[in-house]
């Protein structure tokens, strides 16, 4: 017990029964102080918890069990050991020991080695206690920041894909690529890709005779319609502009091909939306315009210090927008540029990509806000998606008419352009190149 160097506070009014003490227990190795009263008992203790108390019974200004009631009022003190020692040896005086929550009852004269005998396993016990009930303190604490670290980790997780609601993980990973927090101000790459413009025709007319709650409920259903198509091809959504989607594909080696089949997806998904759209009071079939370009984008942060916004910035997404604005023109659903065609060309050359499309050659234009003229094309199927068969039976003839319209032999253009007509009425662009022959 002499290297443990416990701490026992000795408590008697007589002053000789105090040495006597002191001398037994500093022998043992106890480090030991005296208190005199009770009041002086309380105050030390107080100030410094003893490992633990010999306790006098009988002292003028507290006895015993009043100082033990004290002590025991502490949270502090609350499981420290007291040990009465008191000349006391009724039974009443000896119960009332133990309703005061002492640890042990003594009479005088003592036993030494009973007293040191008690005083030793008495420390053994509640150091085991405490040992137990730190251990058990330990597991609930691991046990609690588990939780906290679980419940944490939930909600930063719920949080993430909330997040991923406003910036697609495809941002994510170029503008915070450490983390959310790492996002700042003018993070930006610049990467080859292909941009997808989709528009609805009409719109305004539409939600003129709606209510506002109306036009959200269809819009939000034809917008989750059309990120499916463009998900299931690999692009991601960079905004929502009204009634009108931007859409990015970024795979390597496969970008222009995405788009080109989201987009042919699009067409074909927009058939099934208006068989169903008498569930949102929708008199007329919607009718959409998409604008296809492959080139060179700068993805990052734009915006302020106080607020930011993730996009893609550059020619491509411009060219994009403008060959969605000539759908109206030449009354087709889907026109892409001839940088868009001919990379998803080269990209079948891929070992993964088998994919081919149907194309045909519309005009060469100069878009609104554009210097250099761009060839478009008009999208008609892929091997996935054949959604124009009526064109692709009659392309031959039209693409004979377009050869001679830009020859300048409009007479034989006309011809075919009439032939084409003949068999598809609804072919907008031949009736587009007919009015200008005629």
């Amino acid at each position: 017990m002499s290297e443990t160097k416990l701490h026992i506070l000795l408590v008697d009014d007589e002053p000789a029964n105090l040495v006597l003490l002191e001398d037994l227990l500093m022998a043992e190795g106890y480090n030991t102080t005296l208190a005199e009263s009770g009041s002086r008992a309380i105050e030390i203790a107080q100030n410094h918890r003893p490992d633990l108390v010999l306790l006098d019974v009988m002292m003028p200004d507290m006895n015993g069990f009043e100082v033990c009631d004290r002590l025991r009022e502490n949270p502090i003190l609350q499981t420290t050991p007291i040990i009465f020692l008191t000349a006391l040896d009724d039974e009443e005086s000896r119960l009332m020991g133990l309703q005061t929550m002492g640890d042990d009852y003594i009479t005088k004269p003592f036993n030494i080695k009973l007293l040191l005998a008690k005083i030793q396993n008495i420390l053994k016990l509640n150091k085991m206690r405490n040992d137990t009930a730190k251990v058990q303190l330990q597991q609930e604490v691991q046990e609690q920041n588990q939780r906290q670290f679980s419940a944490a980790w939930q909600i930063n997780e719920n949080l993430s894909d909330k997040f991923q609601l406003f910036v697609p993980q495809q941002f994510l990973k170029r503008i915070a690529p450490q983390g959310v927090e790492s996002i700042q101000l003018g993070n930006v790459t610049e990467e080859h890709l292909t941009v997808l413009f989709c528009d609805i025709r009409g719109f305004t007319s539409i939600a003129e005779f709606q209510q506002a709650r109306e036009t959200f409920e269809w819009l939000n259903a034809f917008f989750n319609q059309m990120s499916h198509c463009i998900s299931s091809h690999n692009g991601f959504i960079d905004k929502y502009l009204g009634d009108a989607i931007m859409a990015v594909f970024d795979r390597m080696n496969s970008h222009a091909i995405d788009a080109l089949n989201s987009a042919l997806m699009m067409k074909d998904s927009l058939r099934q939306f208006n068989r169903d759209r008498h569930i949102f009071n929708i008199q007329k079939p919607i009718r959409i315009g998409i604008g296809i370009d492959t080139g060179i984008g700068m993805i990052g942060t734009l915006g302020s210090d106080s607020r930011m916004d993730s996009t893609v910035i550059g020619n491509v997404v411009n060219t994009a927008s403008r060959l969605e604005g000539l759908t109206k023109i030449y009354g087709c659903q889907i026109i892409a540029s001839k940088s868009a065609i001919d990379t998803a060309e080269l990209m079948t050359q891929y070992p993964e990509n088998s994919e081919s499309f149907q194309t045909r050659w519309i005009d060469c234009v100069t878009p609104r806000g554009k210097k250099q003229p761009l060839e478009i094309y008009e999208v008609l199927a892929s091997q996935t998606y054949a959604v124009s068969p009526n064109k692709i039976l009659t392309r031959p003839v039209f693409d004979r008419g377009t050869r001679c319209w830009k020859n300048g032999n409009i007479k034989e253009a006309l011809k075919c352009f009439q032939a084409v007509l003949s068999q598809d009425p609804k072919d907008t662009v031949a009736q587009y190149y007919l009015e200008k022959c005629q």
